[in-house]
Order: C-alpha cells, then structure tokens, then sequence
C-alpha cells in the first residue's frame, strides 16, 4: 500500500486568458502536515479545488489520486464521501443556524422524511469537543467570533469521516491567541491520523506546524522540502515563492512628521443593532502629516468599527465626538462627504465592501472617481481606461485585461485594485483596515513600498493591523487598542510585541 494519501499528476488548469495551474506535481504522505506556500495567484487555492472537486473531473488536464484510486469527482459531495474535506478562507456557514445544525448541515439521515434533531444535538457534542469549543450546540452561529466559527468548521468536516482536511488561510481572520489554539488543534488531528493540507501566508505558522512545504510559483510546482531534515527557513521559502531574495520585507523610509492634519477627540461609537453598547469609548487620538499611524489590539477591540465610523459614519447606530481636519471640524454623514473632505478608506473586507466583484478591473477602479472622468454625466472611455492602464502598471496589477472580472484576480491583486481605486480619488488620509490580510509576501512588499511613497509625497496614512511585525516595521506611532477603548500610546523606539500585548491586555 502507498505511504501516500494523496498524489497530483501533471496537473493542468486554464482560465479564460490565464494559465492557473501548469503540468503541477504533488505527493503527501498519510498522516502528515503538508503546507502549500506561493504568491497570490500562484495556484494554491486552484489546485486544491480540482483536488476536491469544486472544478469537476474533465475541466482540467492531469490525474489525481486518493488512497492509490484515480478520482474522478464532479462535485464536492463527491470528496466529502470519500473523507476528503475542504475548508475554505471565506467561511461557508449559514449565520441563522446553530452550531449542532451547520455541522450537520447537508448531511443528516432521515426516517420517513423526518430529521431526528436530539441525535444530531447529543452527536454534535462530541466533535465540540474534539475542535475544543466550549459553547451550547444550539447557540446561533452569527452569534459567534471568527475564531469560534473556524473551529464550527473543522467540527462539519470532522463529522463527515474526514480523512484527508483541507484548510486555506485558516488563521487569516483570527488574532494571535486564536491562530495558537488552532495550529495546537491541527497538530492533535495529526496525532488522530488525519492528513492536513495548510494553505498559508504565515510562514512562522507553517515552519511552526508543517511536515513538508511544497512551494508554486506562476502556476508551476518549484520545490518541496522535509521540514526538519532540509532546515527549512522563511528565508528559503520566500526566495523559491518569488524567485528572488527578499532582503527587506518592510522597506526604509525616512521619518519626519509634520504639522497635526487629523484630530479626534471623545469619539464614541453606539453598536447598530443594540443602540445603548458602545463599540467605541471616548476615543481620541491625531495623526500628523507624513505619519504612518498604526492601530493594534485583538480583534473585536473596536478598530474598524472606530475607522469607518469616521468614514463618514459608515458603522454604528450613532456616534457622538469631534473630529477636525486640517484644523476644521467636520461633521461627515456618508463616505462621499468624508471623500470631498480629503480622506480614503481601504476596508479589510475587500470582497464584499472594497469591490464589485462581477465587474472588470476598470470599473472598479475608476468608479469612486467618475466626476474625475466624465462631464455633463457622460463618462469618457478613452479618459477611463487610461486611468485604469496607468494604475494597473503603476502597482503591478497581474492581470491579462484591464477588461477582467476583479473576482478572477488572485487575493493580492484584489487588493491592489482597491488600492488603485482609492489612489485615484487622491485623498490626503489614507485609512488602511489590514492592508496585506491574506496576501503573499511578495504583494505584501509591494503594498508597504505603495504606503511609503504615499508618506513621501506628503500624504498621511492610518493602519489598522493585527500583526504585530506589520505595526512595528511600518508605523512611525502605534495606538493600542482594546475593548473600544485606546490603552496606550507607542513611539517606534519604544514600541516591542511584548509592550503592545501588555498595554492590549492590562492598559
């Protein structure tokens, strides 16, 4: 019998104008930990989707074997019968359902059409068990954090005999303390003989949880590596996953702040739903021209919803407090006013708040600027995909088209489209919610030189971060935040890991 559960064979997949996935080969072992590392748009996610059958069998060139069986699946269903499970980065949960009725979700035996509910409820506490989550099984899953809802996930595919568990990003939209509870959970899956396929940025997270690496570049499979007999380091992985050394993840910039251009004082922000909760309390802060301001804390500590209450009251039922730009107080009633007033805002949700994903990168581009582009309400083509070309050169979007769905792009190039889109409002402030969240190392490089040039030429930006080397390499000052509130204050120089967790947790 093979010491291999899975085997990918020359495996080919083309979309309309790009190449996915080239003559791609793959072996892993039973019972280990494989991580699948590259750039955005290397064909990590492609590859695992014909593996499991999100693209059906015959929509690809290859073969794929599983347990020494050429497979041929045409749909989801079909893997998940054989114990082979997918976990995708966008969570596929249904928010109105509990945590006993998602992991049973879709596969629950019936007598006479009829559903035996106390089975499923009694059974469903076995694998919260197993996952670690300590929570009722009739609690609703909308009333869960993200952390939580990834471990509901693991559960459903734990429930349908998995062998073989695919997780993509799993730690992308968990903090710190989550991301641990999580790679502790896939390494007792591991020790229980389940297979696990890692699809990661975090490469700390993969040398910390891997057995072997595998490493895709443009769509081709370059190298695989035993972790501990090969001494693998972030280093190496980095060079084979953008082909070249990276020597500085966060590039030098020379720091010299000027004049106040932001003030906040005594914001807070009311909860939309539950209109008497404070999401924010009493914040107040500044940002100075030419200043990287960072935001760090846990998730749930009231970043975002502080950043887009500010963006023209994006969030919460109502917000009270001052807030001034260039020395004037402003009072901004939806993003068009807090456009018009000089400030941009780039969201951490980029799929659903940054982007019209069934449109082509033009039009998301451009269309937060169409008075920039048109006259009399007539846009002008020609002046329209000459803006677009100069922002897809300008920040290297990989694209074939500017004519291109945005939801083809990979999770990096997204991410450049919204900043593209942002860039030509040409706001003074730039607000950036988790600017490299889910994206590779070499797109994450790219992004802070963009930053950087932005600072140069006397713009301001806010970031809101939670990883922590991420705050510490780019901000000129960090403000901690935790539970709504800003616990503290940090220079560059004075500013470690250890002081940010300290001021988060004890203020």
């Amino acid at each position: 019998m093979s010491e291999y559960i899975l085997e990918i064979e020359n495996l080919t997949k083309d979309f309309p104008g790009v190449r996915a996935l080239d003559n791609v080969s793959l072996k892993i072992k039973k019972g280990e930990i494989h991580s699948l590392c590259g750039e955005n748009g290397a064909g990590k996610s492609t590859l695992m989707s014909c593996i499991s059958g999100v693209y059906p069998c015959g929509s690809y060139e290859g073969k794929v074997f599983y347990k020494g069986k050429e497979t041929k699946y045409n749909s989801v269903k079909d893997s998940e019968k054989e114990g082979l499970a997918i976990i995708h980065q966008e969570l596929a949960l249904s928010p109105y359902l509990s945590i006993y009725e998602n992991i049973f979700l879709g596969h629950m035996d019936t007598k006479f059409g009829i559903i035996n509910w106390d089975k499923y409820l009694k059974e469903s506490k076995k694998y919260l068990k197993i996952v670690g989550l300590n929570e009722a099984p009739e609690k609703i899953i909308s009333k869960l954090g993200v952390g939580k809802q990834q471990l509901v996930e693991i559960a459903r595919a734990l429930s349908k005999k998995t062998e073989l568990l695919i997780l993509d990003e799993p730690t992308s939209s968990l903090n710190d303390d989550e991301s641990e509870k999580l790679l502790n959970l896939m390494l007792e899956l591991k020790k229980q003989g389940i297979t696990l396929v890692m699809i990661s940025h975090k490469l700390n997270e993969v040398l910390k949880v891997a057995d072997t690496v595998t490493i895709l570049r443009d769509g081709k499979s370059i190298s695989a590596y035993d972790v501990k007999n090969d001494n693998l380091t972030e280093e190496i992985i980095i060079r084979d996953m953008v082909g070249r050394d990276l020597t500085r993840r966060f590039p030098e910039r020379k720091s010299s702040p000027g004049e106040t251009v932001m003030e906040v004082k005594n914001w807070t922000v009311y909860h939309p739903d539950y209109h008497n909760i404070k999401v924010v309390d009493d914040v107040s802060f500044y940002l100075r021209k030419g200043e990287i301001l960072a935001f760090s804390g846990p998730m749930g500590a009231g970043r975002t919803e502080l950043m887009m209450s500010l963006f023209g009251r994006s969030y919460g039922f109502r917000s009270t407090g001052e807030l001034n730009i260039k020395g004037k107080k402003q009072t901004l009633n939806s993003p068009r006013a807090a456009i018009n007033s000089g400030l941009g805002y780039i969201s951490e949700d980029r799929k659903n708040l940054g982007l019209v994903l069934i449109q082509d990168v033009k039009t998301n581009i451009t269309h937060s600027s169409l008075n920039k582009i048109s006259k009399f309400g007539i846009i002008n083509n020609q002046n329209e995909i000459k803006n677009a070309e100069h922002y897809r050169k300008e920040l290297n979007i990989r694209t074939p088209s500017i004519n291109q769905y945005v939801r083809n792009l990979s999770g990096g190039n997204q991410q450049k489209v919204v900043v593209s889109k942002t860039l030509m409002v040409n706001p003074d402030i730039f607000i950036v919610d988790e600017p490299t969240r889910g994206i590779d190392v070499g797109a994450k490089t790219e992004i802070y030189g963009i930053m950087n040039n932005m600072i140069s030429s006397g713009k301001s930006v806010i970031m809101v971060s939670s990883e922590l080397p991420e705050a510490l390499g780019m901000a000129d000052r960090i403000y901690v935040m935790n539970e709504g509130r800003i616990k503290g204050e940090l220079s560059k120089n004075e500013a470690t890991q250890e002081k940010i967790m300290h001021l988060a947790l004890v203020g």
